[in-house]
């Protein structure tokens, strides 16, 4: 880590450049935030994938039949914020607290 001292808001733009952040502050080593890009999948790759559930599937599966080669449907998917938690899983949809909105103690995560 080059720096501890960076405003969220400053961090928020290195998520942007693709840089991993972290902050001093946090107890957990390793942790840290990315950003996901956004992202379009076309529909018949969208209905095999395993983290969306069954539901969700179906109802796109539904509303484009019939499935035609030639016009694939395309479903957008907004970029949104990930974390790294301590134990390696990465949790998505991550949500800054007020203390991590606040703070001066943010910084590039080096690998």
């Amino acid at each position: 880590m080059e720096k501890y001292n960076l405003t969220f808001g400053e961090a928020i733009e290195l998520l942007k450049e693709g840089k991993l952040v972290t902050r001093a502050g946090w107890n957990g080593k390793g942790m840290f935030i990315f950003k996901r890009p956004k992202d379009e999948l076309p529909i018949n790759f969208l209905l095999g994938v395993k983290s969306l559930p069954k539901g969700v599937k179906d109802y796109y599966e539904h509303k484009y039949q019939p499935i035609v080669p030639d016009n694939i449907p395309k479903i957008s998917f907004t970029d949104f914020l990930c974390i790294k938690a301590v134990d390696d899983t990465i949790i998505s949809g991550w949500v800054p607290s007020q203390s991590d909105m606040l703070a001066k103690d943010w910084g590039v995560f080096e690998i």
